[in-house]
């Protein structure tokens, strides 16, 4: 849970209804959670109605839409009766369970039906999540992506979210309705999906692979901190037009990132391992190019994505989110996964 956001000079008003779309995913739950607390209305569009039964016990302030994000009938009834909200359109598809097509279908089609139909509510601010995806990789361990760095995408997923986010921006630049991206890379938190359980399962048993030498950098973002750039980025005067990356404070090695999750399971009482399979980097290079090959054929394999991908430095610079939105991101990793960690503990899960 992320406690309301303490109001800076100069702040614009949170509404008081707001609508979330892919509310039932990894950061809409962490999202819809924190704005139950003092908004008045939260519509949230989920897909199944047990969605809709889990997240409207949370709070009487919760309303839910049961339908596909590509459905505009859908995208209407999410939008009845919602005078000038704030629109927090968190859907998408990152790992598809058919076919690429999935990924245009819905971050693009999706993100332009919400659009519209939030323009016509007359929304007050549409708050759009984006990925690092758009970008690629960096091309040494110290570079920076920063709200400057021209577009590189990475496969299917990272240039449907290039076209997205050519969307928002084409939609703000018409000048009647505000819009504000954000581009969180790698997160982690609560409410986690099973790839990231199993991630913390085969770190703990010395099973997952460290690609290369382990100084390829990466940023990531507890889920509390990227609500925390979610709530700033509806109420900064400045946000207007513009695009943040939102991250923790500083990049991380990956070294560093497996071995802080095995510090985290022991400070929680795991036994865990310290063993390290390694795999060259020239193997994380050869998974990309037959995870290219796959996707130019329509075919997702999430296994070579994931591998293909850990080759790479891909880490941030959060300096404008800073200055602009009052961003302040309070949790670390080693924090964040004992949070993690926690959380699927309360739940039962086998760690």
């Amino acid at each position: 849970m992320v406690s309301p956001e303490p109001a800076l000079a100069g702040d614009l008003s949170a509404a008081p209804t707001v609508v979330v779309t892919g509310a039932a995913g990894w950061l809409g739950k962490n999202l819809v959670r924190a704005l139950a607390g003092d908004r008045e209305r939260v519509r949230c569009l989920v897909q199944s109605a047990d969605e809709a039964t889990l997240l409207e016990i949370v709070s009487p302030s919760i309303e839910t839409v049961v339908g596909d994000v590509r459905d505009p009938a859908v995208i209407d009834r999410l939008f009845e009766g919602t005078p000038a909200p704030t629109v927090f359109h968190c859907a998408g598809v990152i790992h598809p369970a058919k076919s690429t097509r999935e990924f245009f279908d819905v971050n693009v089609g999706g993100t332009e039906l919400v659009l519209d139909r939030a323009r016509r509510a007359g929304a007050r601010r549409f708050v759009h999540v984006s990925s690092n995806s758009p970008f690629g990789a960096n091309p040494t361990p110290t570079d920076r992506f920063d709200e400057d760095s021209p577009y590189n995408p990475y496969m299917g997923y990272g240039q449907s979210k290039v076209e997205a986010e050519e969307v928002v921006q084409r939609d703000g630049a018409r000048g009647d309705l505000e819009t504000v991206i954000l581009r969180p890379p790698w997160f982690y938190g609560p409410f986690q999906p099973d790839r990231q359980t199993q991630f913390l399962q085969a770190l703990r048993r010395g099973r997952f692979p460290m690609v290369g030498d382990g100084t390829q950098q990466r940023s990531m973002v507890f889920t509390g901190n990227l609500v925390h750039g979610l709530l700033r980025a509806e109420v900064a005067p400045k946000a207007a037009g513009r695009a943040y990356w939102i991250a923790d404070a500083e990049p991380y090695e990956l070294r560093t990132v497996f071995e802080t999750v095995r510090d985290a399971l022991e400070a929680e009482g795991f036994s865990v391992t310290r063993r390290q399979p390694r795999i060259p980097a020239a193997f994380g290079a050869l998974a990309a190019r037959a995870d290219g090959l796959a996707q130019g054929t329509g075919r997702y394999i999430q296994a070579l994505h994931v591998l293909g991908e850990l080759r790479d430095t891909i880490a941030c610079d959060i300096g404008r989110a800073r200055a602009e939105l009052g961003y302040d991101p309070q949790t670390d990793l080693l924090e964040g996964m004992r949070v993690s960690i926690r959380w699927c503990v309360e739940r039962g899960e086998r760690l």
